[in-house]
């Protein structure tokens, strides 16, 4: 037999077995297939599959792709919730250091009933006229009163709800910027201090970290986490804008062995936060609560709320000026009924808690009214991710704002909605070791410098637009809101001043 009869015989070996492969994988395909269609037919809980066996199925699937594809292939620059692509890319591109600059025009409609619109000066204050953003104290009658400057900062952020490598990120992103970072409810881990940033200890209705075993509060690790250097602050949350009336929800799955310890919690066992604090059920009581927590720690300490009823808070100044000024929350963080979060029932999310724009001035005339405006600190969040957010808060009344989700943004967040799955695919919100390798603390700690530093270059831009020379000296009659008759009118008119 020549090389040739040789070779010719080897192929059409080769070809036989392909051919005999294909066969096979073919006939398992379709014994696949008429299995699930018998299964489809047969089974009684899903009429799509039942009437379109196989096909059927397709529907799932396409929609589950959906929620991926949406944001890539068809959906406009400002049509998202809760965060739109013109958002998510400002933030992108400002924490990765680049040119957000826009060109040809606007895609932002400005006609819709509540756009903010600022109101530029004919006479801007020139670049060599602006002066940094003056700093404020907050609880100047604590022994360790806290002195900041930054107009921006971390909003509360559970170790737990996010992941070991994304809160150290924040950490040294937080410390490399100059801002604070909020523990948020989950307790004070390593990494939290692994950047060396200023630090406010979030107490949620569950007091992990520093409960005892029956869920009070325990004085000794609170006093053990105020000796904390880093530790500036003490946070006493009472709602969170996502879930008002519900307490924190880790799911089973992302309660690790060291995050149990940390909270003090059973390891791999939804970790449910009580929907309020059992020893807080009315504004004396809240007052009584913000003075020990401030006698134990001897550092600033405010509260943390959604706005709904609002009559407590009057309530509230009246038992403060009752004590004397001195009893008075050091700050208080006024939470958007349309806040972030890791896990919320959606009637919660979807339809209770005033919106930021509405609760923040309203509490800001409250303490002014009660002659409290002074002493108490407000802080604003909710969906402040944007210069043109945290410009607003400012001329609102806001001393100093905070976000979460747009650190989560500076950090490669895709609005992936996973945040309660522990499958994110950018390792921020996931426990899972292989998807947070692709979370470099080191890197990313850059992006949310670069992030807090574009916010304040950008809110300082408004600001001079305005005429004035920093960010906290905007007022109300600095921007106008959009109303029903698509006219505009001044926020100060909208809410119009009140005497002390």
């Amino acid at each position: 037999m020549t090389d040739l009869d040789t070779l010719s015989h080897v192929t059409m070996e080769g070809l036989g077995f392909l051919s005999t492969l294909f066969v096979f994988v073919i006939g398992l395909a379709m014994l696949a297939i008429a299995i699930v269609f018998i299964v489809d037919v047969t089974q009684t809980k899903d009429a799509v599959r039942r009437n379109y066996p196989v096909i059927g199925r397709f529907r799932y699937v396409f929609s589950k792709l959906g929620e991926f594809f949406r944001q890539y292939f068809f959906a406009m620059d400002r049509e998202e919730m809760p965060f739109n692509r013109a958002e998510r890319e400002w933030v992108y591109t400002s924490a990765q250091g680049g040119d957000n600059t826009v060109a040809f025009g606007s895609t932002k409609n400005l006609t819709p009933v509540g756009t903010v619109i600022f109101i530029n000066c004919p006479f801007p204050t020139l670049t060599e006229d602006s002066v940094p953003t003056p700093p404020i104290t907050i609880g100047p009658y604590c022994d360790n009163p806290y002195e900041t400057e930054s107009i921006i900062n971390i909003s509360g952020m559970s170790f737990g709800a996010i992941s070991q490598p994304a809160v150290r990120a924040l950490s040294n992103g937080a410390n490399l910027a100059g801002c604070w970072y909020n523990t948020g409810e989950g307790g004070l881990s390593p990494y939290h201090l692994d950047g060396g940033c200023d630090i406010v200890y979030q107490i949620g209705t569950a007091k992990y970290g520093v409960r005892t075993s029956d869920g009070g509060l325990d004085e000794a690790k609170l006093r053990a986490i105020a000796e904390r250097p880093e530790v500036k602050m003490f946070e006493l949350k009472m709602s969170q804008g996502a879930k008002p009336g519900k307490g924190g929800i880790l799911p089973a799955v992302k309660v690790t062995p060291e995050i149990a310890e940390i909270r003090g919690i059973p390891v791999q066992t939804a970790s449910i936060s009580p929907n309020g604090h059992p020893e807080i059920r009315n504004v004396a009581q809240l007052l009584d609560m913000i003075e020990r927590i401030r006698k134990v720690t001897n550092k600033p300490v405010g509260f943390k709320a959604v706005v709904g009823a609002y009559g407590w808070l009057d309530n509230l100044c009246k038992e403060i000026q009752a004590r004397g000024i001195e009893t008075a929350p050091d700050f208080i963080t006024v939470d958007s009924g349309d806040g972030g979060t890791g896990a919320a029932p959606m009637p919660l999310m979807d339809n209770v808690g005033l919106p930021v724009k509405e609760a923040l001035p309203m509490v800001a005339d409250i303490l002014t009214r009660n002659g409290l405006r002074d002493r108490v600190k407000l802080i604003a969040s909710g969906k402040l991710v944007t210069p043109a957010e945290v410009a607003w808060a400012y001329c609102a009344g806001a001393d100093v704002a905070v976000s979460a989700r747009g650190f989560m943004f500076a950090l490669g967040c895709i609005q992936a909605l996973k945040c309660n799955k522990n499958t994110c695919p950018t390792g921020i919100t996931t426990h899972d070791p292989r998807l947070q390798r692709g979370l470099d603390p080191e890197d990313k700690a850059e992006r949310v410098r670069n992030f807090v530093e574009r916010i304040r270059y950008d809110v300082g831009v408004i600001a001079h637009s305005c005429g004035v020379p920093h960010p906290r000296a905007l007022k109300r009659y600095h921007c106008r809101i959009v109303q029903n008759s698509g006219r505009s009118i001044p926020l100060d008119e909208l809410y119009p001043p009140v005497a002390a």
